[in-house]
């Protein structure tokens, strides 16, 4: 007989295209029902709170009484809570955030009991190839997701086993007709029989044993308290079958059983399931903020406060779990897909506002700490420099120096001078230092220089400089160019503002670089749908105002001018171009280095369009290379389904449009090409030969949904609500960096290395915010540990959550398995080798304090060490 699980639950979405706080208004009621029901029926067994602690953590904000009787529910495996804090996106979101998502909600579990140890996530837009070894680092092996998958993929069943490259594996069950299919079941047996027969025909045919899963929830679905008369019909209706109250976990006791195939990849395809492939750059401003941020916390300060606890200080992680909370609430798949009201969208900016304030003063907190500490007599001011990289580092670093000499010099811990260059000062009104200051009379001016100084930096640590009255005349060597001139390239700007870029390395030029692309949007939040026939606008005619300057150590080049483009969509289909984005790019290329770092300034003033930097590289490769989460994923340029996603009648064109994490490129048998990105996080290869990268800079649209989209045919995603603020008018800021490099080289050690800028420290005799001396001493310089196979690329450095060890994290993006290694500065007691969840495995051998681990391709590792 076939059995029938109806699992009870309810998708909560904390947000949408409604608030938080509508949510959670309408999550206490249903709360008090869904306990009232466990608690007084026990033929209702089972309640899933859709796999996420936040919704309890909303919950308890407002009823804290009732944790006692949630956790008892719990703990009787009545109330079935976890894995995850939110419901996390898989595609634009980095290793480490989906790492802490099922750190932090595991352990919010365990303050009530269990988890479910399913990698529950059932509406994400995508499903990423590294997915399976995320979930087995937190000892979960079951999978259940909606989103995705055809038969391409290897098979027509909804159950099958999912691999990732490193053996890594889950049992995934698939919802092939989503997750709300049981939603307010009626007890009209014409009605009932109307839907139930069109979902068994689906579900039987998927189903590799006799048990299938009828979903009882939705969004934001109270219980359906009739349930047990609609279970009765169903028999009447369905002899054949049997009918009742059931778990997930239960039809994976089934399903393990089976001999069921094995899949491999990335899910993205829109052939059943709408997936959404541009919603990658749906409010960039809110996509580039979490991007900083990310990058932020895993490469400065969690490596900084695993410093700062090395030398004796105490590590936040009270704090740091609050920041990582924060932003965690914007990654549930709504709300980093950015598919929302203007209001809720407006929420998720204050909370990664919030969130970067936070970020950015506690890594200005830790590194005063150290630098306050410093063991030294000298009465001089100080500047510290911070290398957060495994490696040491020579470095151009632009910083500030405030004082009130009108002449200094930099002189580290053993009198050596280091050269420096003042670009810029600027006269600064004590008050906005110290209000003390000003409070006994003292209006004496300070003055903040501008300097840049190249210097080698430790591995993991730091080097300070004695801020040193002197007698010499500043002089700037910074002079106006017609074209720059660096150790690896030859850089001139074209009239258009493009650039024309000969790489030394490589003895190739590339020109046009950073043409502009623009294209009219008729699409919503979900999906870029671009205009019939239009003809796209470029910014291969603009005059362009443009200054160069160079000097010692590095180059600077401003590019501006105004794109002019039609102010809407009326317009552009009239060929009328009667509004403007204003563009201002600024470059920066260090003499030393390979990388072109780009920062460009937009204002936009007009609606509906699309705008894209365009990289030529020259290579016709049948692929491109990008990162996800702890690895690196090759994807075709061109997607054979494009030729019979109609005839088939996919749900949307899978157009390859992709996303990335930290960088994307393409790379041939002599050279590459790659894009290094701190914000945006979108990219296409396009081209007569798809030789060319396509970085989206932003889309702008103006409603949520919409309906019958030229890639995207049939009702409307979401609801038809307009969302003027996603016109994204205003200004807007990206920063991203461009390397054209040797076919071999490593672009997520690239990229890791633009993502981790040196952090820079000025101690002063003034601050306003008042600190008491610790009784600690920290050394004028120091190394926590070193690299000693420049293999794998470092994830983060950070203390573990419950024991006093260090957690060391890497990973190889690389082709081949490698052995990486790292020397610890100082004794090494114990090493293991851990987990994602921070619970060692198995004992490292530790040689002169070196630590080392095999790392297969795309495998992340963990070390803990004490």
């Amino acid at each position: 007989m076939k059995k029938v699980h109806i699992v009870p639950h309810m998708h909560w979405d904390r947000e949408w295209y409604f608030s938080t706080e509508e949510s959670r208004i309408l999550l206490v009621n249903n709360m008090e029902e869904i306990m009232d029901m466990l608690e007084t029926n026990p033929d209702y067994p089972y309640y899933v709170l859709d796999g996420q602690t936040s919704i309890l953590e909303d919950y308890f904000a407002v009823k804290p009484e009732n944790k006692e009787r949630v956790k008892k529910l719990v703990q009787d495996g009545r109330l079935i809570i976890g894995p995850w804090y939110t419901q996390t996106d898989e595609m634009v979101v980095g290793g480490e955030s989906i790492v802490r998502n099922l750190l932090y909600g595991i352990k919010d579990c365990e303050a009530f009991g269990s988890h479910m140890k399913i990698g529950y996530l059932p509406d994400s837009f995508g499903q990423s190839s590294q997915i399976p070894q995320i979930l087995n680092g937190f000892d979960i092996t079951y999978s259940i997701f909606w989103r995705g998958t055809s038969e391409r993929h290897g098979t027509d069943k909804t159950e099958f086993y999912w691999e990732s490259d490193d053996g890594s594996r889950v049992l995934v069950q698939l919802f092939p007709l989503g997750y709300a299919i049981g939603k307010y079941l009626p007890e009209d047996e014409e009605k009932l029989t109307e839907r139930i027969d069109k979902y068994f025909t689906v579900l039987d045919t998927g189903a590799t044993t006799e048990n299938i899963i009828l979903p009882n929830g939705h969004d934001q679905m109270p219980i359906q308290k009739n349930i047990f008369t609609v279970i009765d019909k169903l028999h009447q209706l369905y002899p054949d079958r049997e009918f009742f109250l059931s778990k997930y976990e239960n039809i994976f006791e089934q399903l393990e059983k089976q001999e069921l195939p094995t899949l491999q990849g990335e899910f993205l395809d829109g052939k059943y399931m709408r997936v959404h492939r541009s919603i990658f750059s749906t409010r960039m401003d809110i996509k580039a903020a979490n991007t900083r941020i990310e990058n932020k916390i895993t490469s400065i300060l969690e490596p900084l406060a695993s410093i700062a606890h090395r030398l004796g200080f105490e590590y936040p992680h009270g704090l740091i779990e609050l920041i990582w909370k924060e932003i965690m609430k914007n990654h549930a798949h709504d709300s980093i897909g950015c598919c929302c009201s203007d209001k809720v969208h407006q929420e998720i900016f204050n909370r990664f506002f919030l969130a970067e304030e936070k970020v950015d003063e506690l890594i200005r907190f830790y590194k005063r700490k150290i630098v306050d500490a410093m063991n030294t007599e000298e009465e001089a001011d100080r500047l510290t420099m911070f290398n957060f990289l495994p490696y040491e580092r020579e470095e151009v670093v632009t910083t500030t120096v405030t004082s009130k000499l009108t002449s200094f010099k930099l002189v580290d811990k053993d009198e050596n001078e280091v050269d420096f260059e003042v670009v810029d000062s600027e006269v600064i009104d004590p008050g906005l230092i110290d209000r003390q200051i000003v409070h006994y009379g003292n209006y004496e001016p300070f003055i903040q220089y501008t300097i840049q100084v190249k210097d080698r930096i430790p591995a993991m640590g730091y080097k300070t400089y004695f801020v040193v009255e002197d007698d010499r005349e500043f002089a700037q060597t910074e002079a106006a160019a017609d074209k720059v001139e660096t150790d690896f390239y030859e850089i001139a700007v074209n009239q258009n503002g493009t650039l024309h870029v000969h790489s030394k390395e490589l003895d190739k030029s590339f020109d046009q670089v950073l043409l502009l692309e623009n294209g009219g949007d008729d699409g919503d939040e979900y999906d870029y749908s671009p205009l019939p026939g239009e003809t796209l606008i470029y910014s291969n005619e603009v005059e362009a105002e443009v200054s160069v300057k160079q000097n010692k150590y590095e180059a600077n080049i401003d590019i501006s001018y105004q794109l002019e483009v039609p102010a809407h969509l009326a317009d552009r289909k009239e060929g009328k171009r009667t509004s403007t984005v204003d563009v201002h790019f600024e470059l920066t290329l260090a003499n030393h280095k390979p990388v072109i770092d780009v920062k460009v300034h937009l204002d936009n003033h007009a609606c509906d369009h699309r705008l894209r930097a365009l990289i030529p590289t020259e290579i016709a490769s049948s692929f491109s290379v990008s990162d996800n989460q702890f690895g690196l994923i090759k994807r075709d340029v061109y997607d054979e389904a494009m030729d019979v996603w109609e005839e088939e009648g996919w749900s949307e064109r899978p157009d390859a449009i992709y996303p990335m994490l930290s960088f994307a490129g393409l790379s041939g048998d002599d050279y590459g090409v790659s894009v290094l990105t701190n914000s945006t996080r979108e990219y296409e290869i396009v081209g007569d030969g798809y030789d060319t990268i396509a970085v989206t800079l932003f889309r702008s649209v103006g409603v949520l949904g919409k309906e019958e989209l030229l890639r995207r045919p049939g009702r409307p995603s979401g609801i038809k609500m307009p969302t003027p603020d996603s016109q994204m008018l205003g200004k807007l800021t990206l920063e991203f960096a461009l390397a054209f490099h040797e076919p071999d080289a490593n672009a997520g050690r690239m990229a890791k290395d633009y993502t981790t800028p040196v952090e820079c420290y000025n101690k002063i005799p003034h601050d306003a915010m008042k600190l008491n001396q610790e009784n600690i001493v920290t050394p004028l310089s120091y190394s926590f540990l070193e690299e000693v196979t420049p293999a794998a690329v470092l994830s983060t450095l950070k203390k573990a959550e419950k024991e006093d060890r260090f957690v060391l994290r890497f990973f190889n993006p690389g082709e081949q398995e490698t052995e990486a290694a790292f020397e610890v500065k100082g004794d090494v007691s114990a090493a293991y080798e851990g987990k994602l969840n921070e619970q060692a495995v198995s004992p490292l051998k530790v040689d002169r304090n070196r630590l080392s681990a095999k790392v297969k391709k795309n495998q992340v590792q963990t070390v803990l060490f004490e």
